[in-house]
């Protein structure tokens, strides 16, 4: 957009959002964990986790993966041969697990999840991003595949 302005959200180019809050950044090889080539969206579940942690929604420490794993078979999401595995997650899992971990928390959240069909149209999505920022606050997941 040659203005500069997304329309729909009225928010220009040069503003910059960010999470309100504090949180914890998870990231592979964390806690000499190797889960290098697995673990991306489970360390991105943890790192959303921590914000419900530290800012007061939640009293349970943040899962771990085989945690997370067993969360889902508790769900019926998967098997049980999944708990220990290397298997990774995705998006859809990682919603599934958040909405469990807040509701054993006592607390609730929505997630979306908001397909975007290359890296070149995640620009496109600025608007959307700003307004969570400006409305909720929360970390949120991107990632692809």
């Amino acid at each position: 957009q040659s203005s500069g302005i997304n329309a729909e959200y009225g928010v220009r180019r040069s503003d910059v959002y960010t999470v309100f809050g504090d949180y914890c950044y998870h990231h592979y090889m964390q806690d000499k964990f190797n889960d290098n080539g697995w673990g991306c969206a489970y360390r991105s579940l943890q790192t959303l986790c921590s914000w419900y942690l530290y800012n007061g929604y939640a009293t349970t420490p943040v899962p771990s993966h085989s945690q997370i794993q067993q969360i889902l078979v508790d769900l019926g999401d998967k098997a049980d041969k999944f708990v220990g595995s290397k298997q990774w997650i995705g998006s859809v899992e990682v919603g599934m697990v958040l909405q469990e971990w807040l509701s054993k928390n006592g607390t609730t959240a929505e997630h979306r999840i908001q397909f975007v069909s290359s890296g070149e149209d995640m620009a496109m999505q600025g608007g959307l991003l700003s307004h969570h920022f400006r409305t909720q606050g929360t970390p949120v997941m991107i990632g692809g595949g």
